[in-house]
């Protein structure tokens, strides 16, 4: 497994192609060989090319907007393959899942794409919140999306702080997706002033992470994307360096 950076951390750094030609080589300089691309300004796909190949970086992934997956189809996977990016990923689903019609919605709109992009070598990619852990139907909506997409059509890019959130346990829930979730996301959970749930580096708060990479490593998990949606005022990049210190402690790089 490699530790990469989920750029979406640092996205108040990447609005212009300076700034993320910048963030990119400051994300390297930590020690981070991998990134995911999500939240940043538009980016031409022979631009990212050039700029990760000088900071020694690949893309395991990207967040790419739901309607561009459906409509420009053809687009979005022929950049993906100029700039050699391997799953193409939703950050969440522009509808909602918790009644049979939203569901249904998303399965008959992304599961046409999502074939089309395994036709063309590449795969889709689901990123989970917390409201996937409510039911429908009597199953997680996490459980209904496992059986309406195919495994060779959809991945899952699990996210530990979000199954907690979402009352599960993010190990387990990795395990249950053996072979299924080629990227995980991690983000701690802390309590701040008694009662605020909070995000934290890696290690910096109160979840089982040694249970959770251990899980990660057995379910086949390729890349582990450190992400942090909200550092609470510190330095976003200071973040990103102490959860890759962190992981990099446990034998990882």
């Amino acid at each position: 497994m490699k530790i990469g950076a989920q750029l979406f951390t640092v996205r108040e750094f990447t609005k212009t192609l300076d700034d993320l030609a910048l963030t990119l080589k400051k994300v390297a300089d930590i020690g981070y060989t991998v990134v995911q691309l999500s939240g940043t300004c538009a980016y031409p796909a022979e631009w990212m090319d050039e700029q990760l190949k000088k900071n020694g970086l690949i893309c395991a992934i990207t967040h790419t907007n739901g309607d561009r997956i459906t409509n420009e189809t053809d687009k979005v996977i022929a950049e993906h393959k100029v700039f050699g990016c391997p799953i193409i990923g939703i950050g969440s689903s522009p509808v909602s899942l918790d009644n049979d019609s939203g569901f249904n919605e998303f399965v008959t709109r992304f599961l046409l794409a999502a074939n089309r992009i395994k036709e063309a070598g590449l795969l889709f990619a689901y990123h989970n919140h917390n409201h996937e852990f409510s039911k429908l139907n009597g199953v997680t909506i996490m459980e209904a999306l496992l059986d309406a997409f195919p495994a060779d059509v959809m991945t899952f890019t699990l996210d530990t702080y979000w199954i907690q959130a979402g009352g599960g346990d993010s190990a387990q829930w990795i395990r249950e997706f053996t072979g299924r979730v080629h990227n995980v996301h991690l983000k701690d959970m802390t309590i701040a002033g008694g009662h605020e749930q909070r995000m934290a580096p890696i290690g910096g708060g109160n979840m089982n992470f040694p249970a959770i990479l251990n899980a990660c490593a057995d379910s086949g998990t390729r890349y582990l994307l450190v992400e942090q949606d909200d550092c609470y005022g510190d330095n976003p990049f200071d973040c990103l360096a102490q959860s890759y210190n962190y992981l990099k402690a446990q034998g990882l790089n």
